[in-house]
């Protein structure tokens, strides 16, 4: 599964940004670190929309089609598929 290109673009704008690929048991998990400067991220989908808001700023990518679970814990926004 490949990263959406808004999270990698939100990354490349923000140095606290951190973006991690894992692979178990043929799962692939995209775990996107915001850092502790950035607060506690919400994430909604809504019609293989994933909308993130973060603060003040929002932000929006396509769920993968490979995803089947998108969640927020502690700051990481985790996309399993």
């Amino acid at each position: 599964m490949e990263t959406p290109r808004e999270l990698e673009a939100e990354a490349n704008r923000r140095q606290d940004v951190a973006i991690r690929h894992y692979e178990y048991d043929g799962d692939s998990v995209i775990a996107v670190d915001f850092g502790p400067a950035a607060g506690e991220p919400s994430v909604d989908v809504v019609d293989g929309t994933a909308i993130v808001v973060l603060g003040d700023q929002q932000f929006e990518f396509e769920v993968p089609a490979e995803a089947d679970e998108i969640t927020v814990n502690d700051g990481v926004l985790t996309i399993k598929g």
